[in-house]
């Protein structure tokens, strides 16, 4: 299973050719950050940072870092035109106010009815939510990137998560390491799957019953370096 995954990478290629032209996008700390790299040619993405940035670019390159200029997971940025800064409770406007298209979130558990746990794993974990509750609730599409499995092989992708939740029915497409998952009903609807995986296969190692609805297409993506 390990040896026909789809690197991490190669993951927030998948999510990020989801994205419209012009969506104002947040991305969540880790793994998310990644999605900036991808915008597929002829769009641009706003992408959006809680803690006052609007309109970020890729990293820059090693030791070019200006670090007065940075996002939320405090990693260095660079800025496009017309990109705005703004004052964090602004930032956090934006988010409650509906502003925001697209929030792409990491995750321990996705429940199949949209559940969301991605801040704290039992007794370890940071010690707050931090705007992920905001976000879950306040952007117009919900959507995580995430491993298929633990690094133990436990299912990801779950019938009702176990650790504290980060919102309540909120997610409607997971992309993982495996398959691309849609969340419609409170059940979990297979769209992609990786070509050599077969769908019992994918059902093994997913912790809620995989519905079938049309055609399940080929999860492909770019050798990325």
């Amino acid at each position: 299973m390990k040896s026909m995954k789809l690197a991490n990478a190669q993951i927030a290629w998948r999510a990020a050719q989801d994205i419209e032209d012009g969506a104002y996008v947040n991305l969540g700390i880790g793994l998310p950050e990644m999605v900036a790299r991808f915008q597929p040619e002829g769009r641009e993405a706003v992408f959006h940072t809680e803690n006052g940035v609007l309109g970020f670019g890729e990293a820059p390159p090693a030791g070019d870092e200006d670090w007065d200029l940075i996002n939320a997971g405090k990693k260095a940025i660079t800025l496009k035109p017309g990109a705005a800064f703004f004052h964090h409770a602004d930032s956090f406007a934006m988010v409650r106010g509906g502003h925001l298209d697209v929030a792409i979130l990491g995750a321990f558990q996705v429940a199949e009815n949209g559940d969301l746990a991605n801040w704290r794993l039992g007794s370890k974990g940071v010690p707050a939510v931090g705007g992920a509750m905001d976000l879950v609730h306040g952007a117009k599409r919900v959507a995580v990137i995430t491993d298929h499995t633990t690094k133990d092989g436990k299912p990801k992708l779950v019938a009702r998560c176990a650790f504290p939740l980060t919102g309540v029915g909120c997610v409607t497409r997971v992309y993982t390491s495996l398959a691309v998952v849609d969340i419609e009903d409170n059940q979990f609807v297979l769209r992609e799957k990786l070509p050599g995986l077969s769908f019992d296969e994918l059902q093994a190692c997913t912790g809620a019953e995989l519905k079938v609805r049309g055609d399940i297409a080929e999860l492909t993506a770019p050798e990325i370096g």
